[in-house]
Order: C-alpha cells, then sequence, then structure tokens
C-alpha cells in the first residue's frame, strides 16, 4: 500500500494492526451477506459484485468468494432437480448447498457446485430455499440463494403409442434392458441356457410365465435386510404356468397317452416360485448374481406346512400326509402381497386344471350330491377332466414315487378318509402361501385361514398400530368374488423387525375372519363373514352342508354362494392406495354367457360388442373389463361396510360408443382393455406419496388387433368423484335394457397415459421399485404364447435391440429406469 501524503503530514505505515478484530470491508461482506439471506430478492450475484466494490474501495488483499446460486426454477414432484452454483476466489474453496426452508429433501453431491435432490411430494406448489456457500481457506465466506418451486405429481413423460411389434417399448427418455429371463441359470453349477428344448434341471434355472412379484432389500453383504436398499435385494417372483411346445426339443410328447418322467418333471419345475438375488453396479447396470447362496427356486415338489383352521382336517388328508398336514409344493402363482414383516406371499389361482378325475368317479364317490363331488364340480373338476399337461400318466422310474400320480384325483383307494389315494390332493392347493426370502431352510406354509380359491393376489391394507390389518384377495374367474380377511390381531409395530418372519406370520394370518364382498346398487357395500354355524352355513344347507370351519374356507366358493356374495366379472389385481388407503379391484373382462343382457348389475354394469379385426368378429359382454374401488367405512381396514364406485372403463376409442361403453373418456393415447395387473407406487418414495401412481397391466385378447398389451399409468381420484349414471346396454338381437351404475371422474390424458408396449403374444404382469422409486421391475409374460416351433410369432426378447431373430421366445423381467435418474413415470 503507498503513504498518503497531505501537507507534509504522513501516516506512516497503514497495515500496523496485529489483532483480528473485523474490519470495515469484513463487516461489509458480512452485513451484504445477511442481507442476501433476508431479502431474497437480491441475486447472489448482485450482493456479491457489490461488496467486491466496497471491498476494492477498502484495498484488503482477501476478498470473500463471489458466488452465485443460479436463477430460482420450477420443478414437479419426483424429478430430479440440479443445483449448479459457482464460486470465485484466488483461494481454495470449500462449497457446501443446504436447505434452508421447504419440505425436506435429501442433497446428493453437497460439498460441490452442483448438487442434486429428488423433488418431494406436494398437493400444492410450495417453494424450498436452497443456500450455496464457498468459503476460503482464510475462513472468509459468502453465500447466495436460490428457491424452487415443487408442483404436484404429473405424469411427466410423452404417451407411448400402440404397437405391434415384437419388443418393449417405453416412453423418450427411459432406457429398458433384460434382467431375467426363462432357463437363467441360478447357481455356479448350472450351464447356461441353449433354449433349444434340450435344457433340464430347472429346479436351478429361471421359471416360466414370469408373474406376480416383489422387491426385498438386503445389506450391502450377507443376507441382512434392508428395506431401504435401493441397489441390492431379492426379487421373489411366481413362475405362473408354462408355454409347453418351447421347453422340448419338439413339442411335448407322449406314447400311448402316457407321457415322458423326465419332460414331465421339467414342465412342472418350471413353474412355482423364484427367489433371486439382484444388483445394481455403480454404472447403474442391473443384473442377477447367478452364485447367491438366496437363490433359489419353490415348486410344484417343495415340502410345504398347512397352517390355520384347516391343518389336519380330514379334507386335507392324502396318501402322501395321511395327517392333513404337509403337503407337496405350490403351482399356478399369479398375483402375489407382501407382510410387514419381511414375508412373501405368493397366490394358487388356476391350479383345478392340473387334475385328473377319471370317468365314473362321482359313482365313486357317492354320486352327484356327494358333498366331495359338489365340491369338485364348484371348483372346475368335474368328472372325466383330463388333467393339463397329463402328468398323471407318467410312469415314474422309482416305483414309489407319487409325484405324478397326485395329479389323479379320483377316488381309486380303499380307505374312505382319502388316505390310501389322493382324492383329496385338489384340496391342498388354492391357498395363499407364506416363504421367507431371507432364509431357505424355512419351509413355505399355506394359510388356510385366507380361504381356498382361485386366488389372484393378497394386497395388505395399511399396517396400523393397534389395528387389525386386511388382505384383500379376487377370485380369478368369471362370475367369482372379492375376499378380504382381517387377522384377529392387532397390529404390533414391533413385530415388523422380527426374524423368525414364518412365526409372525402365524400370529397373524392362523386366526381371523375372512369376507366376501356384496355391492349394492345405491353404492353401499357390505363385508359378509364366512363363518360356521351362522347364517346358511351350517349342517342344514341343502346346497351343501358344512361340516366345519375348516370346511368353509376349503370352500369358501360354495360359502360365498350361499351368502349371495356379488358376482363380479373376474375379478384379480387388488391394490391399497397408499395415501387415501382405497383399494382398487381389476375386472378383467367377462362374457355374454356369464354376464347377459339382463345380468348386469351396478358393480358390473356393462354389455356390449366390441367388434374385433378387419372381419369385426363380435365379442359381447364385457370383453374390455374395468376398475373397481372402494372405500372402507370409518377409513378402517376392520369395516363391514364400505362405499365403491367404478374408477376405470377399458374400451376401444375408435368404434366405442362413448355414452355406454367409452364411460371413462378414453382416447388413443390411453385406450387399453382387459386390466389385470395393478399396484400403486411405494409410499417409501414419491410415486407413492400425496398422489401416488396407479399402475395398470393388461392381460387381453380383445384388442390385440390394435396393439399388444401394454401398461398404463394414472393419477386417480377418490371414491365418489364422478356420479351416478344411468346406461344403455345392447343385446345380439338389438334388445336394450339400462343399468344404472357409479361412475369415477373421467380420465383425460394428464390424468392416464400409456406407458409401456409389450411384444407379441405377450401378457404384461407383475411390478414393482426399489425403495427410492427410479428402478422398475416389470415381467413379461409368455411372448409368442399363440405360435408354434414351424412358426414363431416372437423371438423376445432376443428382438429387444431391434434385430431379427430365430430364437424361441422366453418370459422375462426387464428392468426400467429414466435417463435423467429421476423416479419413474412422474
Amino acid at each position: 500500500m503507498t503513504d498518503v501524503v497531505r501537507d507534509g503530514y504522513s501516516d506512516g505505515v497503514v497495515d500496523c494492526n496485529p489483532t483480528d478484530n473485523p474490519t470495515l470491508e469484513s463487516i461489509a461482506a458480512e452485513r451484504y451477506s445477511r442481507r442476501q439471506t433476508l431479502f431474497g430478492g437480491i441475486s447472489a450475484i448482485a450482493a456479491a459484485s457489490f461488496g467486491g466494490l466496497l471491498l476494492t474501495a477498502c484495498g484488503s488483499d482477501n476478498d470473500a468468494p463471489v458466488v452465485n446460486a443460479g436463477a430460482n426454477g420450477q420443478s414437479s414432484s419426483g424429478k430430479l432437480v440440479t443445483l449448479a452454483g459457482t464460486a470465485t476466489d484466488k483461494d481454495a474453496l470449500t462449497l457446501s448447498w443446504t436447505q434452508v426452508s421447504g419440505p425436506t429433501v435429501t442433497l446428493s453431491n453437497a460439498n460441490t457446485n452442483t448438487a442434486t435432490f429428488i423433488a418431494p411430494a406436494v398437493s400444492a406448489a410450495t417453494p424450498l430455499v436452497f443456500e450455496f456457500k464457498a468459503t476460503d481457506d482464510r475462513n472468509k465466506s459468502t453465500t447466495a440463494q436460490t428457491t424452487v418451486t415443487v408442483s404436484p405429481a404429473v405424469l411427466g413423460f410423452t404417451a407411448v403409442a400402440k404397437s405391434l411389434d415384437d419388443v418393449v417399448k417405453v416412453p423418450e427418455g427411459y432406457a429398458v434392458s433384460v434382467l431375467y429371463r426363462l432357463g437363467d441359470p441360478l447357481n455356479a453349477a448350472t450351464s447356461a441356457y441353449a433354449n433349444n428344448g434340450t435344457d433340464t434341471g430347472f429346479s436351478a434355472r429361471g421359471g416360466d410365465h414370469h408373474d406376480g412379484m416383489h422387491y426385498f432389500g438386503l445389506a450391502a453383504t450377507g443376507s441382512t435386510r434392508d428395506d431401504a436398499s435401493n441397489t441390492r435385494g431379492l426379487l421373489v417372483m411366481n413362475h405362473e404356468n408354462i408355454t409347453q411346445v418351447y421347453l422340448h426339443a419338439n413339442g411335448p410328447t407322449s406314447t400311448g397317452g402316457v407321457r415322458p418322467e423326465g419332460e414331465a418333471l421339467k414342465e412342472m419345475e418350471a413353474h412355482g416360485v423364484a427367489v433371486v438375488e439382484v444388483g445394481r453396479a455403480g454404472s447403474g447396470a442391473w443384473s442377477y448374481v447367478q452364485g447367491s447362496a438366496l437363490n433359489r427356486r419353490v415348486t410344484p415338489l417343495t415340502p410345504t406346512l398347512f397352517s390355520g383352521p384347516a391343518r389336519g382336517n380330514a379334507l386335507l388328508r392324502t396318501r402322501f400326509s395321511a395327517a392333513g398336514t404337509d403337503g407337496r409344493g405350490t403351482i399356478n402363482n399369479c398375483a402375489n402381497g407382501f407382510t410387514a414383516w419381511g414375508s412373501y406371499l405368493t397366490c394358487e389361482e388356476n391350479w383345478a386344471g392340473y387334475f385328473r378325475r377319471a370317468a365314473g368317479d362321482d359313482a365313486a364317490r357317492g354320486g352327484g350330491a356327494a358333498r366331495s363331488v359338489v365340491a369338485l364340480k364348484r371348483y372346475g373338476i368335474p368328472e372325466g377332466a383330463g388333467g393339463s399337461y397329463g402328468w398323471a400318466s407318467v410312469v415314474p422310474a422309482d416305483a414309489a414315487s407319487t409325484v405324478y400320480a397326485r395329479w389323479d384325483a379320483s377316488a381309486s383307494g380303499a380307505a374312505a378318509d382319502g388316505t390310501a389315494d389322493f382324492r383329496n390332493e385338489p384340496n391342498q392347493f388354492g391357498w395363499v402361501v407364506e416363504i421367507d426370502p431371507y432364509d431357505p431352510t424355512k419351509a413355505p406354509r399355506k394359510r388356510t385361514a385366507l380361504g381356498r380359491f382361485g386366488h389372484e393376489g393378497c394386497w395388505p391394507s395399511a399396517f396400523v398400530a393397534g389395528r387389525k390389518p386386511a388382505f384383500y384377495m379376487g377370485d380369478d374367474s368369471r362370475g367369482e368374488y372379492l375376499y378380504k380377511f382381517v387377522s384377529a390381531q392387532p397390529w404390533a409395530a414391533a413385530d415388523a423387525g422380527a426374524t423368525d418372519r414364518l412365526a409372525i406370520g402365524d400370529k397373524y394370518f392362523d386366526a381371523g375372519t375372512l369376507y366376501v364382498a356384496k355391492f349394492n346398487a345405491d353404492g353401499s357395500g357390505t363385508w359378509m363373514p364366512l363363518l360356521f354355524g351362522t347364517g346358511p352355513l351350517t349342517a342344514a344347507n341343502a346346497a351343501y352342508a358344512f361340516a366345519d370351519q375348516a370346511d368353509v374356507l376349503t370352500n369358501a366358493r360354495l360359502a360365498a354362494d350361499a351368502l349371495g356374495a356379488t358376482k363380479m366379472d373376474r375379478p384379480e389385481w387388488t391394490a391399497i392406495n397408499p395415501a387415501t388407503g382405497e383399494m382398487y379391484l381389476t375386472l378383467t373382462n367377462n362374457s355374454a354367457s356369464v354376464r347377459p343382457l339382463d345380468g348386469t348389475d351396478a358393480a358390473n354394469p356393462r354389455h356390449y360388442n366390441d367388434p374385433k379385426g378387419a372381419a369385426n368378429s363380435a365379442q359381447r359382454g364385457n370383453p374390455n373389463g374395468h376398475i373397481v374401488r372402494l372405500r372402507e367405512t370409518g377409513d378402517t381396514s376392520e369395516a363391514t361396510g364400505f362405499n365403491w364406485d367404478v374408477y376405470l372403463f377399458g374400451a376401444d376409442s375408435a368404434d366405442s360408443d362413448p355414452a355406454n361403453v367409452n364411460l371413462s373418456g378414453l382416447d388413443a393415447s390411453n385406450d387399453f382393455s382387459s386390466p389385470d395387473g395393478l399396484w400403486f407406487g411405494r409410499p417409501s418414495n414419491e410415486s407413492g406419496q400425496v398422489s401416488p401412481l396407479l399402475w395398470i397391466q393388461t392381460d387381453d385378447g380383445a384388442f390385440t388387433d390394435r396393439t399388444n398389451n401394454q401398461m398404463l399409468v394414472a393419477l386417480p381420484g377418490k371414491v365418489g368423484d364422478g356420479g351416478a349414471k344411468t346406461i344403455t346396454n345392447t343385446g345380439a338381437d338389438g334388445s336394450t335394457r339400462t343399468q344404472a351404475t357409479i361412475v369415477g371422474k373421467a380420465a383425460t390424458g394428464a390424468t392416464l397415459k400409456r406407458f409401456l408396449v409389450g411384444p407379441k403374444g405377450c401378457e404384461i404382469t407383475g411390478i414393482d421399485t426399489t425403495p427410492d422409486g427410479r428402478t422398475l421391475f416389470v415381467n413379461i409374460q409368455h411372448p409368442g404364447e399363440e405360435g408354434s416351433l414351424a412358426t414363431l410369432q416372437s423371438s423376445w426378447p432376443a428382438t429387444q435391440g431391434g434385430t431379427s431373430s430365430t430364437a424361441r421366445p422366453r418370459s422375462a423381467t426387464i428392468v426400467i429406469t429414466r435417463n435423467d435418474g429421476g423416479v419413474v413415470g412422474l
């Protein structure tokens, strides 16, 4: 610094105070830093420049850093937001971003110029203020602020167009990869899948027809449960059925009606459930871990245990289990559920078709009025049934084996109690099965208190401390019912962390009340209990004489018939809105024979024709299906009453009557048919908070002239957001009939969009995300199902890269992520 001399007087050395007392320049810098905090309207660069001018005037050799937190911005829930700040100084700087106000978010890379966060779920536009701070190595700092205003969730993508291509299509800005396929080896000793029909050992391979699934988090190492893990976990999924022709070199064979043991064994092992470890690499790519000790298959051959009221009952006694306490395996596992204590629920759906019953078996059981004959017919196993895939015909190499004989449900043995044959084997299927994904040593348990029918899924209500949890279940067949099981035990939050998960399952599943739904015309409804000794559920019932509570549960369909439950249009998946607690149910479709013109009701209101293809082939009844929803009285899982409406009607927007068929106002961006899979975003991330996303998957044959099966995503409203409506249905002969119903608010392009279209011949089914919602898992079931070895309908997933292929198609799990790392769907 140069001395300033005036009138012959010199100040001498100017910089002579050695203390740390503040200087004018530092006071000015601090003052203006505080002012910008208090007055957010002053831009960071303006305040920093003003301070710089003051410091220069004072002649300091240690100016505070100059910072800029960037311009204010806008975003919406679930989107990845980037905060970009700049800071300059002649010294090295320490940087930090902190949140000043607004809903709390997690900042990533908060000690760099560029920090990111996921915009939180909000119900109205909400400002979030962030402060950017730079500190130099002399501990001088400057701050600046920026504001991000977050709006409520929107469907943040352009709808995918309909497609008939042999590829999975997702919106622009998303990536899709194939994770786990039919035949993939699940241990180091199993060879790669040849996919030519010669492969064996399916007890250690990926099964067929991937269906319902759930992601269970794992700690970074070992087998410890970690519900918050987004990078390592167990995918537990159902393998519902098989596309038989592709499993064998030349298709299935038989000699004189007898199936080869090797072929039948392969087919059985391709059914069931898989537990597969998956992980995300640092690059973001997902893969399954072939050699994981946690990988396993649960097939129709896996030992199981019965639990609950029917355990040990005479109806479960067989040649294999004379005590009626043990079973072998699970089959036709469709949708699923989960528990708060970390177990998986798999549901046995269309199991009845696997069983053979010989001609004359009715007489052998005592005639057509015999109780067992009535029950078998009600569940779809009539006298003379051949049994899918002919497994009962196998002559095993081990003469003592009953692995194949059990699929013959004929009363052939001398013992009237069924312990000399497998007349009661059908009663061992049709249950909800609980599996501990973390413990391969625990045998799966069949939970008989939840009833026996064609279980599609078993989705829980919210687990609220002190309240009894409920589990909602559809019976997947046309004209069947909606059920709910309410545990006898109120939920205790401490049970969520128990290590003996199946013991906790015993606590909540072994006792409780099974209900069936009755939908009233006025939009109300009643849960009717299936309790032996009440109403018609007694030994005096003329249609079927119930013996005890185990009989009521084992023959729940007959009990529901007796109570007068509402027959639904093929009730399938259930899902619970995590924000409102409302339950949604897909009603996939119905035929004119089951839902005739004069057989509609308020909850199943439509009878119409959806002509298909160039020939305009008639499809009458309710071929496109719909989705109903209900709200429990008092918003409690323990309620015995509810209100309901029809949330969404499937329709072909191109040629359906908007007044009587396309009641939800669908257009080309969101029309669909045959809703099946149904799932809400997890409440652990923005897709399941405030305005949760509802994912809808289709299993359709009526609309496939226009598009392959698809997955849509919605922002649904609430029960009662629409109103009463009377429609006119039209029969094949032109006759009409009116039907009153209750219709939810119409869909728009902003509240319902097509997100994915699958390959040829597939069903889209099974869905879950990581806890953060930034990775989506989806199952593609039976691509090319209608093809043959001579004429393949599909070669997916070999075609996913866009190239042609002659490979046999394979069911598979795919992974979908946003390119920018945000929450999928938002």
